[in-house]
């Protein structure tokens, strides 16, 4: 089995800043992407960033330029350092994982989500 365990979620005045972890512990054999989704209240799920196993950080256009995600690959842990936060980043912070077995099959696995909320 395979966790993955949330942390740095908190309440953050509009323009502030914030670092979300994400530590993955459990039968661990090869983690490829890592990545955060986000979900407001009454709206889908969505992509924030991914992370390939090489390092090579993907955000999402509307992030861009203020989110940062990166990896710790001994520790197994990925983070997202968010700056300048807005209102329309609160949210709950999910975070997943893609690892593949000793099989080769590829199982991707969810964290229980951390919230950010952005007050003005």
């Amino acid at each position: 089995q395979v966790q993955l365990v949330e942390s740095g979620g908190g309440l953050v005045q509009a323009g502030g800043s914030l670092t979300l972890s994400c530590a993955v512990s459990g039968t661990i054999f090869r983690i490829n992407t890592m990545g955060w989704y986000r979900q407001a209240p009454g709206k889908e799920r969505e992509l924030v960033a991914t992370i390939t196993g090489g390092g090579v950080g993907n955000p999402a256009d509307s992030v861009k330029s203020r989110f940062t995600i990166s990896r710790d690959n001994a520790k197994n842990t990925v983070y997202l350092q968010m700056n300048n936060l807005q209102l329309e980043d609160a949210g709950v912070y999910y975070c997943t994982v893609r690892q593949v077995d000793t099989m080769w099959r590829e199982h991707e696995y969810w964290g229980q989500g951390t919230q950010v909320t952005v007050s003005s």
